[in-house]
């Protein structure tokens, strides 16, 4: 495990404080607030430590109310709202300086066999066909300021392979509102199938807000570019690891009032449709 990914799982691994309240160390990626899918990440970790072990997350509902301060700890509170017959349904609020800055809704189900039918996953390029977002940025390192500089070039816990990539991100131009992107943690982990749930929370709010700019010719680098999650939604279908690759399908059906909806689709290798996502936020450029 690379030493990045190996403070990553430490970090959504969280300190019990007390019965159902959990504390967790914030990371400072660069950006002035807390990464939106740390927090996620954090609080599906305090859920699953209230759950029996043979029950497992098929979906979370979360909102994101404050920015979170990077300098200070996150508090999670779970409250215990439902254990039934087949699934067990938790709330998590993060606290922070005495403000809930997110709320999260979490239900778990014990494994059953029933239905099946899928989406089919897209036909792509294969991973190691496709270079990374560090090998793409490269040649447009110089021309960031040092902090985003040095931010786009650090080592990271996984590996993304974007698929769709601006030719100039500098210089953006219209394009159709769709991204896919190849992720995998830069490492083996446990066998553990709710660390990989969580850590794919952590990942799926990479990139994925910003598909819903791509029509306006605009990104996260456009002056006066005011961007950031309101919501987050995930469904997991079915087994997973993210020690292995996986493949977010992305896309933004529509954008209004200041606010952009994506949603996603992600598959493993082998083309097992594996987890549903979709996120709503502020798309909003000032001055306009």
């Amino acid at each position: 495990m690379s030493r990045v990914l190996d403070e990553l799982v430490e970090l959504l691994a969280l300190e019990k404080i007390e019965e159902n309240l959990f504390r967790g160390q914030s990371q400072d990626l660069g950006w002035g607030t807390v990464f939106g899918g740390q927090v996620l990440g954090q609080a599906l970790s305090a859920a699953v430590q209230t759950v029996p072990a043979d029950r497992h997350a098929h979906s979370l509902h979360a909102y994101f109310l404050r920015p979170g301060a990077v300098d200070k700890p996150i508090v999670y509170d779970v409250d215990r709202i439902r254990d039934g017959s087949s699934f067990t349904t938790r709330r998590v609020v993060a606290i922070q300086n005495g403000h809930a800055i997110f709320n999260l809704a979490a239900s778990f189900q014990r494994d059953e066999e029933g239905f099946v039918h899928q989406d089919q996953m897209p036909d792509v390029p294969a991973p190691e066909d496709v270079p990374t977002e560090q090998e793409r940025l490269a040649s447009y390192a110089g021309r960031l300021p040092r902090l985003l500089r040095d931010r786009a070039t650090a080592e990271r816990p996984f590996q993304i392979r974007p698929l769709d990539y601006a030719s100039d991100p500098f210089t953006p131009a219209p394009e159709a509102p769709t991204r896919r992107v190849w992720l995998k943690a830069d490492g083996p982990l446990a066998d553990d199938p709710q660390l990989h749930r969580y850590l794919l929370a952590y990942a799926s709010d990479y990139a994925f807000l910003t598909t819903s700019l791509l029509p306006h010719g605009v990104n996260w680098l456009t002056p006066g570019m005011q961007v950031a999650s309101l919501d987050h939604v995930m469904w997991f279908h079915q087994p997973f690891r993210v020690d292995e690759w996986l493949l977010h399908v992305m896309d933004s059906p529509k954008a209004h009032g200041a606010r952009g909806l994506v949603r996603g689709r992600v598959f493993a290798r082998d083309g097992r449709l594996v987890a549903s996502t979709a996120q709503e936020g502020l798309i909003r450029q000032r001055g306009r």
